[in-house]
């Protein structure tokens, strides 16, 4: 297994695509069997998926959106929102697949039929891959996660994030073999020759803050022990929807240092949870969230704050070693996803992000991109979707 990362700035979208292909395949000293492209949407997305599969015919080729550009081991790339960056694999003794299906009114259906596709591409029908990596439309992640486990189980890891766009305006796309879709989800099966490594956390901690989802329907929360939730929300975190209480109002950047969790699992009686972010305070007083939360579930209060945003993606990946227990030596290259709502509130500090993966992976090449949503496995094997959070995919030679 070998990998290599390149990016770019370049405001032609094609010459970006070749400048960043041209460099891997120099790296790589050949040809990639599998790509992974994440852009910004100041790219025409047709056109840089169009050049890309023209320039690596037969390399399986997964992506998307990703907001205002893409990280790698030579730090940002995002000129004015514009930037993109490719992450090839050389592992001729490995197999991999790319499947794409629209995912329309049925996601879970959708995700089933991308994986089929995936498994097909790969070789491997009837085998069980390594790992599963996903790009989908942001809005229907906990149903994709679903119809992929229909298909393989709930014991392969899934992980990766939804695509993003510069401003929360749905202009994000998903990419699969040189096509491109609105509405899609991109599913990658990975049957690597060496051993994969992963994770999935968030910067955040428990506050003594909690209640119970009394009303909610799908991705609204409308009450949290019987009362508004935005009122509750409101009173945990010291004011800060203040403003929104009376007529209601996006709330999105106010909220990002203080996501609602949920506990999925414990560790040495040391709590995980999943994370939800909320966007918009209604004008009946509910709370409109990235992620879908259910009547009966015990929510918590979280904090966070830009210095452990900053340090946490490093940690990610160190957790993501440690579950192989290898060290960054060995490592061939890292797939990294950090929530663009994160990435947004560290923005001036982008580069120490950066430098501490650097550090935690030994300065071995690795994609990070900045998604609407993340998807990852939690150390007790349990596959979900949250917001704020980070996935790091570690790959061996």
């Amino acid at each position: 297994m070998r990998c290599a990362t390149a990016g770019s700035t370049t405001t032609d979208g094609n010459r970006a695509i070749e400048e960043a292909y041209e460099a891997i395949v120099s790296e790589l000293g050949g040809a990639p069997d599998v790509l992974f492209l994440y852009a910004s949407v100041e790219y025409d997305a047709a056109a840089i998926n169009a050049r890309l599969a023209e320039l690596a015919e037969g390399a399986a080729i997964h992506g998307g959106t990703s907001c205002q550009g893409v990280m790698t081991q030579q730090g940002m790339f995002g000129e004015d929102g514009r930037g993109l960056a490719l992450m090839a694999l050389s592992d001729p003794e490995g197999a991999y697949g790319v499947g794409m299906a629209h995912i329309g009114d049925d996601p879970k259906g959708a995700a089933g039929e991308a994986v089929q596709q995936a498994l097909g591409a790969s070789g491997r029908i009837g085998e069980v891959p390594e790992l599963i990596w996903v790009t989908a439309e942001p809005g229907s992640e906990e149903d994709v996660i679903a119809g992929i486990e229909a298909l393989v189980g709930p014991k392969v890891p899934v992980l990766g994030g939804s695509a993003a766009d510069n401003e929360v305006a749905g202009n994000w796309f998903q990419f699969a073999n040189g096509e491109v879709s609105s509405n899609a989800v991109v599913v990658t099966a990975m049957f690597p020759s060496s051993q994969v490594g992963f994770s999935f956390h968030s910067g955040y901690e428990p506050t003594g803050h909690t209640g119970t989802v009394t009303r909610a329907d799908d991705r609204i929360l409308y009450e949290i022990d019987g009362r508004p939730a935005a009122e509750v929300y409101n009173e945990w975190t010291d004011g800060a929807v203040s403003d929104e209480l009376d007529g209601g109002g996006n709330v999105l950047a106010k909220t990002s240092l203080h996501p609602l969790g949920r506990e999925v699992g414990q560790l040495e009686s040391t709590s995980y949870f999943q994370l939800s972010h909320p966007d918009q305070v209604t004008e009946d007083g509910a709370l409109t969230l990235f992620s879908r939360v259910e009547e009966g579930e015990k929510l918590v209060h979280m904090t966070g704050t830009i210095d452990s945003l900053t340090t946490r993606a490093a940690r990610v990946a160190q957790a993501a070693l440690e579950t192989t227990f290898r060290d960054s030596d060995e490592v061939a290259g890292a797939l990294v996803i950090y929530c663009a709502g994160c990435m947004l509130t560290v923005q001036d500090r982008i580069d120490e992000v950066s430098d501490g993966l650097n550090e935690a992976l030994g300065g071995k090449p690795y994609l990070g991109a900045f998604t609407f949503g993340e998807q990852g496995c939690f150390i007790g094997g349990e596959n979900r979707h949250g917001n704020l959070m980070i996935s790091v995919v570690t790959l061996y030679e």
